[in-house]
């Protein structure tokens, strides 16, 4: 069986696929590319058990088959050839050649029986969304989601289908981000939650796109297609905490800063802050923020202060600097609407600009107590 195709097309498929390769696998075959080819085509398939992704190239052959590459290696070893031509030779000695402009070169495979069969979704539902919405959604939220095993519920980003719209929810229980498209209704509310990893490697590839993605998707499977390339995931079981019930409604202290100007001073102040509570003080003063932050146990303490346009009762409120600065991070805008009731009850961020009148992003952050 023999196959000839062009090294950097080939390195290019592969570096998008390999997303999906853990770094160590409990099974030996997890750790390869199962390329099957049929003809003139190349289907090339990446796994871990919960989400398998596959894309198709052109290549020249007549043979039919397939074998399991190693992963690593393969890459390595593409890495190093500049842009030419290769043939592939698949031995009957468990071995393929690879035959570049100036050597040969022999890695063992194995047999493609061992790599896990995609999953069927049967009775499943069917949506079809914009490549760059789903981008911008998945950029927008999956940074808010949580790492903690134990909570595997928010370990993804929630899709949730409404008559009025579509909400992407990611939380972590200490900040929340809602992303709403208005130009996307279903008659039916329908909700599945998404895990994290295939979110990345989908924003990775659709970035860069401007197509539909066919959403395929029953209760615990989602099929994503595009292009050359599918995408399957397992989906997270559960239901997704009541988010709604934790977004404050009545919010008398509100304040209009500059995005970029806050997002400097919080890098700043925040390099004082405890190294365990990284909490970050915010004082509203008329139209000033104050912001202070202090570690006790080094000495260290700093202060800094910036205008704004504040309506409500002086005050003050902590936060985790860390969280603070990743939502103000993941906004485009120049100019944010920060909102809050009580320095124990939530605030709310929001962009003043930077958004379409088809979408709107809401985010949340719990705060600290002040010591």
């Amino acid at each position: 069986m023999t196959l000839t195709l062009n090294s950097k097309n080939l390195l290019e498929k592969l570096l998008v696929l390999v997303g999906v390769i853990n770094s160590s696998n409990t099974l030996p075959i997890l750790d390869c590319f199962l390329f099957d080819i049929d003809g003139n085509q190349l289907k090339i398939t990446a796994s871990d058990l919960e989400t398998t992704i596959s894309s198709t190239m052109e290549i020249t052959s007549t043979d039919r088959g397939a074998i399991a590459v190693p992963a690593r290696m393969l890459i390595d070893i593409l890495k190093s050839f500049p842009d030419q031509p290769l043939a592939l030779s698949v031995l009957v000695n468990s071995t393929i050649d690879i035959t570049s402009v100036s050597g040969i070169y022999s890695i063992a495979y194995s047999p493609a029986k061992e790599f896990p069969k995609p999953v069927l979704i049967e009775n499943a539902q069917s949506v079809k969304l914009n490549s760059k919405v789903i981008a911008k959604a998945v950029s927008k939220t999956v940074f808010a989601t949580g790492t903690d095993d134990l909570r595997p519920i928010m370990m993804g980003v929630l899709f949730q289908f409404t008559a009025s719209g579509l909400n992407f929810v990611a939380t972590d229980a200490h900040k929340m981000v809602r992303y709403t498209r208005r130009d996307v209704v279903m008659p039916e509310p329908i909700d599945f939650i998404v895990p994290k990893k295939p979110l990345n490697v989908l924003k990775g590839i659709l970035s860069s796109l401007d197509i539909d993605v066919d959403i395929s998707f029953n209760q615990t499977n989602a099929i994503f297609s595009f292009e050359a390339y599918v995408v399957i995931c397992r989906l997270v079981d559960g239901k997704y905490p009541n988010y709604a019930a934790v977004i404050p409604v009545d919010n008398p202290n509100k304040a209009l800063i500059n995005r970029s100007t806050l997002s400097s001073s919080v890098k700043c102040v925040a390099i004082f802050s405890n190294k365990t509570t990284k909490q970050l003080v915010l004082g509203f003063n008329g139209n000033e923020i104050h912001l202070s932050a202090e570690d006790i146990d080094y000495s260290n303490k700093a202060n800094e202060r910036l205008t704004c346009s504040y309506k409500g009762d002086d005050t003050r409120i902590g936060f985790n600097s860390k969280y603070l600065l990743e939502m103000i991070s993941n906004l485009s805008c120049e100019e944010i609407n920060f909102e809050f009731s009580h320095p124990n009850r939530a605030a709310i961020i929001t962009p003043v600009d930077g958004e379409s009148e088809e979408e709107s992003t809401l985010m949340l952050i719990m705060p600290t107590l002040i010591s």
